[in-house]
């Protein structure tokens, strides 16, 4: 009985002009987390960049890489430093700024002004399309650090397999996720994540202190959080991380601090 009135009442709503809001299932949304439950590897986890905005916590395991690939260029720049000091070519992408806000001769760096997306033409430029561009070998280890504003979703989702296999390490700040209650974004972003994990495991989440943390049906999410991928050849022994903030964690703003949610890493 409470179903059919239930059904009755959004008939009657829909017919006077009020949609009513679809949400994701809350079993879905709580499996998507749990398939990104943070992994300890082998390898520890080291600092590159600032105590602050900029650094980013990714696996000792950086012997080898030829490149550092930096879509989205913030007015801090000591990651892909850090990059190079490690003997990485670093190059860089983003169509707002006119450089990047570091002191280097131009040819320790490679800069290009363009947005990545999922698309190539005056002002876009695909991942695959930069890769190719700018590499010579098509088969040396990469590294990604992707903070992009949203357009991460596209950019990922439009990426070739061989190129996903390339990132030894992934370094991608993903934002809007307290939309995961949102149908159609829950549907990409599984997309894009599904495709990540084929390839790569997660071995660290950061919240962005930002913009907070949203709670809908006991479920807490960071509205924007970065995240840390290893590619699994790379993987000889794993457990599941247990402890967050990791010590070499930091805030991102002055605004209040957040700390991961239990349910990212923890079974409740």
């Amino acid at each position: 009985m409470k179903k059919i009135i239930k059904r009755s009442l959004v008939s009657f709503l829909e017919k006077k002009g009020f949609l009513m809001a679809r949400v994701t299932e809350r079993k879905k949304i709580i499996e998507l987390i749990e398939s990104l439950r943070p992994i300890n590897v082998q390898n520890e986890l080291i600092r590159l960049g600032p105590k602050g905005d900029g650094g980013y916590l990714v696996p000792d395991d950086l012997e080898n890489i030829e490149a550092c690939f930096s879509p989205g260029v913030d007015k801090i720049s000591e990651f892909e430093l850090e990059c190079l000091k490690r003997g990485m070519k670093i190059f860089l992408a983003d169509k707002s700024v006119e450089k990047p806000n570091f002191n280097l001769p131009e040819d320790k760096f490679d800069f290009i002004k363009m947005f990545v997306g999922c698309t190539t033409n005056d002002d876009f430029i695909t991942m695959d399309d930069w890769v190719s561009i700018k590499c010579q070998s098509d088969n040396s280890d990469l590294l990604l650090q992707m903070d992009i504003e949203g357009s991460e979703y596209n950019s990922l989702i439009n990426m070739s397999n061989h190129l996903m296999n390339r990132f030894r390490i992934m370094v991608i700040e993903f934002h809007s996720l307290q939309d995961l209650w949102n149908p159609h974004f829950f549907n990409l972003n599984q997309t894009v994540f599904d495709k990540i994990l084929q390839t790569h495991i997660c071995v660290h989440i950061h919240p962005n202190n930002c913009c907070g943390i949203y709670s809908r049906y006991g479920i807490e999410i960071p509205r924007v959080a970065e995240f840390t991928f290893l590619r699994k050849d790379r993987v000889t022994s794993k457990t599941y991380a247990n402890r967050f903030p990791h010590h070499l964690d930091y805030d991102n703003t002055d605004n209040e601090p957040i700390s991961l949610p239990k349910i990212w890493y923890r079974n409740i």
